[in-house]
């Protein structure tokens, strides 16, 4: 079906956009059959998935870079996910990873409660991000998403209690700080990625 999921649903059941949104999200979960139910993501609720499944659907579907395909907010888009291996460069060059770290650690010194933490994990906390990057092109890899995003991301920053400030404040600034790598060619794919991570990270992120 041609369209936005959330106006065909909207349409075809007669819902508000709130139902229509959180329908969409329960549709858009089921076809890509993401795990949400496992015991390390109960403290999640609906609309904590459904946030998410709304940042990918607007950023990360087919839908996002041509909108007049067929379910065109339901299926990831192919191309996109195939491009997300050419982030690893972020990790697997030495020179670029540490000159990521300098840059990132030198703006946030001082305005992150946590940086002895943030500066002492920023490459295991980098990896991880590319990493769960450069799986997503294989479907079983794409269905852990939001276990990984936990397991690899949010746990290990809870655990060296980070506030929600001073997620937000990194991730913006761990984002950002990619444009000032000389060697780095691959913007607009990092911040189609980075900008929906972000998101889905604050929302999961409970303090």
């Amino acid at each position: 079906m041609k369209g936005p999921l959330v106006e065909n649903i909207q349409q075809h059941f007669l819902l508000s956009d709130r139902l229509a949104r959180d329908y969409a999200a329960i549709v858009f979960f089921a076809n890509s059959r993401f795990e949400t139910g496992k015991k390390k993501l109960q403290y999640l609720t609906f609309e904590d998935f459904a946030f998410c499944a709304s940042q990918l659907i607007q950023y990360w579907t087919v839908g996002a870079v041509d909108s007049m395909v067929e379910d065109m907010d339901v299926d990831l888009d192919k191309e996109f996910l195939q491009d997300l291996k050419d982030l690893k460069i972020l990790i697997t060059d030495k020179d670029m990873l540490d000159q990521h770290k300098s840059l990132v650690c030198t703006a946030l010194r001082g305005k992150v409660q946590v940086f002895a933490e943030m500066e002492a994990n920023f490459k295991n906390l980098s990896r991880s991000l590319v990493n769960i990057a450069a799986k997503l092109m294989h479907t079983k890899d794409a269905r852990d998403l939001f276990i990984d995003l936990v397991e690899k991301f949010i746990e290990p920053c809870r655990s060296d209690r980070w506030i929600l400030n001073d997620v937000r404040v990194f991730l913006t600034q761990y984002t950002n700080s990619a444009r000032a790598l000389d060697a780095f060619r691959h913007q607009a794919i990092w911040e189609r990625y980075m900008g929906v991570m972000k998101s889905c990270i604050l929302k999961m992120y409970h303090e």
